[in-house]
């Protein structure tokens, strides 16, 4: 008697049986500006992958679509940040329909409330980026939330928005208080799950992101050391805030984001096709 054989995964879902992640045929199909996004936006998510701010496939980073359709790039669901290319991101729309997916691989439902939330309400922000790293979740899980221990830090003096905790973002009511909790800021801790960072260029919200994933890892650095900290003096941490904001979006920060995509280009320029 012949035993029944169970059909493996790789030929059920597409996560098993991906004959490649990277597509050629979309760089065609889309127009420039498009593609530009995709580049960008493919190109956080492998530096993230670099500095070790991933959570595996399960957090995620979105950048509005040029034009006039409410549309915005996330990664499909399943692959890691390190697979991310320009040519395998999702687009999908503010009501959560999937305009283009090649990988076949949908996108995490919790991702869609999230960003869409930020992007159907904020038509300043151009990308959305969302992090569950280990000193962001530490910083979230205190009642003070960051502080102003070191000059990192100091340049959010008066920028941080909290958000308390729900549960896992999967009921789109939330988008609500997300918007409402956020306001007119850029920078978003969301307290017992992580951080997250907008703004009007993935250049800009990358910086952000940069600097606060540091200021969240000194911090617990010294919180660690289990000596009394120095709380920097309103006065002296609006000043450091004050020199940042004249400095985001601008000159300092087309550096910053010229110099990340030199290294990532050493390494592994994958992320362009």
């Amino acid at each position: 008697m012949n035993a029944v054989t169970e059909p493996s995964l790789a030929s059920q879902d597409p996560a098993f049986a991906l004959p490649s992640l990277h597509f050629p045929a979309v760089q065609a199909e889309v127009s420039p500006q498009e593609w530009a996004v995709r580049v960008e936006l493919a190109a956080a998510y492998r530096l993230a992958a670099q500095f070790r701010w991933t959570d595996h496939i399960y957090t995620h980073f979105s950048a509005r679509v040029p034009g006039p359709d409410e549309h915005f790039l996330i990664n499909a669901y399943g692959l890691t940040f390190e697979e991310i290319s320009a040519s395998n991101l999702v687009k999908v729309d503010i009501d959560g329909e999937i305009v283009r997916d090649d990988t076949g691989l949908g996108i995490n439902p919790a991702g869609y409330t999230i960003h869409s939330a930020l992007h159907g309400a904020r038509h300043d922000v151009g990308c959305v980026l969302h992090t569950h790293t280990a000193a962001g979740i530490g910083v979230s899980a205190q009642r003070d939330g960051l502080l102003m221990i070191s000059q990192h830090a100091m340049r959010f003096f008066g920028r941080v928005a909290y958000h308390d905790y729900e549960g896992i973002a999967l009921d789109l009511d939330e988008r609500v208080r997300l918007v409402a909790d956020l306001g007119d800021k850029n920078i978003f801790i969301l307290r017992n799950h992580g951080l997250l960072t907008c703004g009007p260029t993935i250049a800009q919200a990358f910086q952000e992101l940069h600097v606060l994933e540091r200021a969240c890892v000194a911090q617990l650095a010294a919180q660690s050391g289990g000596a009394p900290l120095i709380i920097a003096p309103d006065a002296v941490a609006r000043k450091v805030a004050d020199v940042a904001i004249r400095n985001t979006g601008g000159a300092v920060t087309r550096k910053h984001w010229a110099a990340l995509l030199r290294q990532l280009d050493r390494s592994d320029p994958s992320y362009r096709q």
